[in-house]
């Protein structure tokens, strides 16, 4: 269930990183990439080890490992939140704290696991501030 929370700055700030401190932070070794092919080569082309897996009206775009210069290259590290958790409004809050802090946009791709407590959100920053951020994230989860 989707939380709706009437609260102030301070509040919400203070429920996200309590939050932070409750979820599970996997980062990820190595460099990934969003490689695409056609919606017709569907199912064929999704590679085992994709993270995830979206589509448009034209393409299938799959985050998976990679290490081509040629590409847009990124850290990716995953949250999993607890289940019954007020976790609204993460993705904006720490999106919003890595902008102001290291300039960098992230993208965010989200799952669920209703075994393993519901949401999970995989996240994607610049090869360039991974080290940062990587640091960054630690700081909040165990402070």
């Amino acid at each position: 269930m989707v939380d709706i929370s009437q609260e102030t700055i301070e509040q919400t700030d203070a429920r996200l990183l309590a939050v932070t401190k409750q979820a599970r932070l996997l980062a990820y070794s190595g460099s990934y990439a969003f490689l695409e092919f056609p919606l017709a080569d569907f199912p064929a082309a999704v590679r085992a080890d994709a993270l995830a897996l979206v589509r448009d009206d034209a393409v299938w775009s799959q985050l998976v490992p990679c290490e081509d210069a040629g590409e847009d290259l990124f850290a990716v590290f995953r949250f999993h939140f607890p289940d019954r958790i007020d976790n609204s409004g993460f993705v904006g809050w720490l999106a919003s704290r890595l902008k102001r802090k290291f300039g960098t946009g992230v993208f965010v791709t989200c799952g669920q696991n209703r075994r393993d407590g519901g949401i999970f959100d995989y996240w994607g920053v610049p090869l360039a501030v991974a080290a940062e951020t990587a640091a960054e994230l630690d700081a909040l989860v165990s402070s």
